[in-house]
């Protein structure tokens, strides 16, 4: 029932069956996330071998692979690096540099909100990381931090996808209850409903004492004197495209159908359930 779990999330069998036709550009892969290599391997393999491809994604150390025409760069998590910084700003780059003709295919899974780190103008990797530790530390949920960081960054909160003139479609795999593609990787292409003000108050209600930078920064923001997050509805999204692939829901069927194919009756008790696996157990 395990293997079967992971089968329904392995990217080799769940990837290739969505990726689209070579359009008449360019086609560049971008990404971030703990599958991101593994990802962009199986793109780069099923990809037509007479379709030009190429890009940059983001993994964590230790789960970098071979993808001939995508490369993989290896950076921080769950706290930021400045490598991860380097390949999110060259993403940006190669985003920015496409035209309607082409397309941009983002692989996006969990980790990605780390790995795909491009702090705003006035706020350095230093203060990022710091933020991002006090936060790990507070025990807030993985939706606040994240409604934190992409308030503080170019390329998340949707950024990413209003950066671009390119179609966009990114592949999903969803590492959060709920399978909001804005809340995973802080959602690159997904718009942002959440807001500045909304930031300072998490990190006041968590008791988080950011940086001067980051308070700066967000408490302007709050304030309307700088730019928010594109919003759901934002004209920009109209040629973005996001589609989970993968959800915790979709691997606890394929482990209940294993059990069931063997007369075993089982109870599914959600993916929403969260907390300590033994504590959780017990209950």
């Amino acid at each position: 029932s395990f293997d079967a779990a992971v089968a329904a999330a392995d990217p080799l069998r769940i990837v290739p069956p969505h990726l689209p036709p070579p359009p008449r550009g360019r086609t560049v892969v971008v990404g971030a996330g703990k599958a991101a290599g593994a990802m962009a391997k199986v793109v780069d393999a099923h990809w037509p071998a007479a379709a030009p491809l190429e890009g940059v994604v983001i993994t964590r150390y230790g789960h970098g692979m071979e993808a001939s025409r995508i490369r993989v760069v290896e950076a921080g998590h769950p706290v930021p690096d400045e490598r991860g910084e380097a390949a999110a700003k060259e993403i940006l780059a190669l985003a920015t540099a496409l035209t309607q003709d082409d397309l941009l295919l983002v692989l996006v899974s969990g980790g990605g909100s780390s790995l795909l780190s491009l702090p705003v103008a006035g706020i350095s990797m230093a203060d990022l990381k710091a933020v991002t530790r006090e936060l790990l530390a507070s025990g807030a949920p993985i939706q606040d931090m994240n409604t934190v960081r992409k308030h503080l960054s170019l390329i998340q909160g949707g950024r990413l996808a209003a950066a671009t003139r390119a179609q966009v479609l990114a592949l999903v795999i969803s590492d959060v209850t709920g399978d909001d593609p804005t809340h995973i990787a802080s959602g690159p292409a997904a718009p942002d409903p959440s807001t500045f003000a909304q930031a300072v108050e998490i990190l006041a209600r968590f008791r988080v004492e950011p940086p001067e930078s980051v308070r700066r920064h967000l408490a302007q923001g709050a304030a309307g004197a700088i730019g928010e997050t594109p919003k759901p509805g934002d004209r920009s999204f109209a040629r973005v495209e996001n589609r989970v692939i993968a959800t915790a829901q979709a691997s606890l069927a394929a482990a209940a159908e294993h059990f069931r194919a063997r007369g075993v009756a089982p109870m599914v008790l959600g993916d929403s359930v969260t907390g300590e696996s033994r504590e959780v157990a017990k209950v």
